[in-house]
């Protein structure tokens, strides 16, 4: 009972100590609106048209790639480590790897076979089948 206690005063505290900082905040900061700091901004650039627009998701694509691949490095090494100073382990290590980085590697596969690692992708990868009217 005293550890759920502690949990519920540790959080506690930390909801009063938030709500206490906006509020202060918001009662001493300046309001003067204006309408250059309502623009958008984006790296210096002079903002135009709408900000709604239609993103490419080749961005979010390779990005993801990116981060699979980064944590499968982060997750190599401290594999290595710890599994390779113990002989008697290191057999069910590296299956256990290779079974890991396949798994990887089958993912990779298809995302190339299907042509989302090309930054131009041509239209004999593209779609252009219209649907069906129903």
């Amino acid at each position: 009972m005293e550890v759920l206690q502690s949990i519920t005063l540790f959080a506690l505290v930390g909801v009063i100590f938030v709500f206490a900082n906006l509020t202060i905040g918001s009662l001493v900061r300046p309001s003067l609106p204006n309408v250059s700091k309502s623009a958008s901004y984006e790296c210096g650039e002079v903002p135009f048209g709408t900000s709604w627009v239609q993103f490419d998701l080749r961005f979010y694509i390779i990005a993801l790639i990116y981060l699979v691949f980064d944590v499968e490095v982060a997750l190599f090494y401290p594999w290595a480590v710890a599994y390779g100073a113990n002989a008697a382990n290191r057999p069910v290590a590296v299956v256990d790897m290779l079974f890991f980085f396949g798994v990887l590697l089958v993912g990779y596969a298809y995302l190339w076979k299907f042509g989302y690692l090309d930054w131009v992708r041509s239209a004999a990868t593209t779609s252009l089948k219209k649907p069906r009217a129903t």
